[in-house]
């Protein structure tokens, strides 16, 4: 039985790809998740700090962009969907501190519509900053609450999710274990979604094993799988078993694991076999920023940084399924949008004309 997507039947499908990437435009998508600040301090090093052992950066620039839900958003947007975030920043009553206001002109920058934003006094706004010399990742500085949102807070963002939820074509629930997609917050949505008929799709951090039931998709890396189900993913023979395990874990219809180097397979439940799809380009790291390229086949691409390459794998799959794409197609867009973005330095999203181009890529 064969179970490996080739390029010839990805070629024969190009057109129908095509024509579900432009469907996409004008779906709205509702986004809920844990939103976070992704800040880049740039600079050059050249010499080590008198006081220790590591570099001394010479400060150029700083530069700011979403992560985590917030970036699943841009990606929807970029694309021409309609976005809308729900999630939490730190602030006072509806004044956002330093880097939630940040976070918010970062979001309205990109077309995303944030009424569902909630400003938390007992939060504060989720930050990463990477400080990068010459392209090389020197350190990441986190700065987070991670415990359970207050329940007065939760109620906050339902109440707007609720009123918007009827317009929705689908909704992504993108965790990143912050404190926002609690258990009961979870069930909660997938409530409303299901008296509405309205798709959900899902980027787990945890098991939360009931609470995800009736996803849509479950959209996790090898590494979260193979945790999930407390199993080995390693020969191929292994991928079916550990994807049917998630599929009983999660009781949803469709898990697409992705799986580096080796491109994505996505089980689902209404299939009698699963669907190897070949990656567009393999990793490499910060380090060869910048570099010669890697010698490969004429079909792969260089890639500078896997950052948020999993958003977009999951915005992707979502509005393609939306725009009306059959999972299989689906997934064979968000393993090429992903291709595309990992090929750019930090958190990015890919845009029509660039997904179009990639495709024609794959005829090559």
């Amino acid at each position: 039985m064969k179970r490996t997507k080739d390029s010839s039947k990805v070629a024969q499908s190009l057109p129908l790809l095509k024509r579900f990437v432009r469907l996409m435009r004008g779906r709205a998508i509702g986004v809920v998740g844990d939103l976070m600040l992704d800040r880049y301090l740039w600079g050059t090093a050249s010499r080590l700090s008198p006081e220790a052992a590591v570099p001394v950066l010479n400060f150029v620039e700083q530069s700011e962009c979403l992560g985590g839900a917030g970036n699943v958003a841009v990606n929807l947007a970029t694309l021409g969907a309609s976005a809308h975030m729900f999630g939490v920043i730190g602030g006072d009553g509806q004044t956002p501190d330093e880097p939630g206001n940040a976070l918010r002109k970062c979001l309205r920058v990109a077309g995303v519509i944030d009424k569902g934003v909630i400003t938390d006094p007992e939060r504060i706004t989720t930050v990463k900053t990477r400080i990068i010399a010459r392209h090389q990742h020197v350190v990441r500085v986190d700065r987070e609450r991670r415990e359970a949102l207050r329940s007065q807070t939760e109620d906050r963002i339902l109440s707007s999710f609720f009123k918007a939820l009827p317009n929705f074509d689908a909704v992504v629930l993108s965790d990143y274990d912050k404190g926002l997609l609690t258990h009961t917050f979870a069930e909660r949505i997938f409530s409303a979604c299901c008296n509405q008929k309205v798709p959900v799709f899902v980027g787990p951090k945890k098991s939360r094993l009931s609470a995800y039931r009736g996803a849509a998709a479950i959209v996790c890396n090898a590494k979260e799988a193979a945790q999930f189900v407390s199993q080995t993913l390693g020969c191929e023979n292994s991928v079916e078993k550990v994807g049917q395990g998630l599929l009983a874990h999660f009781g949803c219809s469709a898990v697409l694991i992705t799986r580096g180097e080796k491109g994505m397979t996505l089980v689902e439940k209404s299939a009698k076999q699963h669907l190897n799809i070949p990656a567009t380009s393999f990793e490499v790291t910060y380090a060869r920023v910048g570099k010669a390229g890697v010698d490969r086949t004429s079909g792969g691409r260089q890639v500078f940084d896997v950052t948020g390459a999993g958003d977009t794998v999951l915005s992707v799959l979502a509005l393609a399924a939306a725009a009306g794409a059959p999972l299989s197609e689906a997934s064979i867009l968000a393993n090429t949008a992903a291709g595309v973005v990992v090929g750019k330095l930090g958190t990015a999203s890919v845009q029509t004309e660039e997904l179009l181009h990639a495709l024609d890529e794959l005829d090559r």
